[in-house]
């Protein structure tokens, strides 16, 4: 059965506000992490090989390439592949780690609407407290469904800015 866009975007909606105000927030990181990851993703298939091009051309414009010098110019050139390749990583990697944390977040937020409804009903009732436990479970799940949503595109981004820093320095061949 096909959904509809209105209803996929009433269920969302639906799910944002069943998890409380941390779940906006997680989505905003993920946004963020997403947006990361797919520049990234971006520059290694188009603007990498250019910067490899650009670089091997460099080094094979040089007459001196045995001298300490040259050697310098040669580390010089690799570290600026690797910079380049390893932008953004850092923040990646940071906004993998916060996605959980927000979820606990949003855990702790829920929980205390659970001790707000008992403590002025007076009583443990299950449909009172439903709506803060819906609070607490939600957040915890989007909050780790981000993160692991995140952490094997930065893992494998990472593996591949280490390789092509190799494999462009195996292309700087000293004569």
């Amino acid at each position: 059965m096909l959904v509809s866009l209105s209803e996929a975007w009433i269920a969302i909606q639906d799910f944002r506000v069943a998890g409380g105000p941390i779940l906006n927030w997680i989505g905003v990181v993920l946004f963020m992490m997403w947006t990361l990851l797919l520049e990234r993703y971006w520059y290694m298939r188009t603007g990498h090989p250019k910067e490899v091009q650009r670089v091997v051309e460099e080094w094979t414009s040089r007459d001196d390439t045995r001298s300490w010098h040259a050697s310098c110019i040669r580390r010089k050139l690799i570290a600026e592949v690797n910079e380049k390749l390893s932008r953004s990583l850092g923040t990646i990697n940071t906004l993998v780690a916060v996605c959980p944390l927000l979820g606990l977040l949003g855990t702790v937020t829920g929980m205390i609407e659970v001790f707000d409804i008992m403590a002025i009903t007076g009583s443990g009732s299950a449909r009172a407290m439903a709506s803060g436990v819906t609070k607490a479970t939600i957040p915890t799940m989007a909050g780790m469904v981000a993160a692991i949503s995140g952490f094997y595109p930065s893992v494998s981004l990472l593996q591949r800015a280490r390789s092509e820093t190799q494999r462009t320095a195996d292309l700087l061949v000293q004569k």
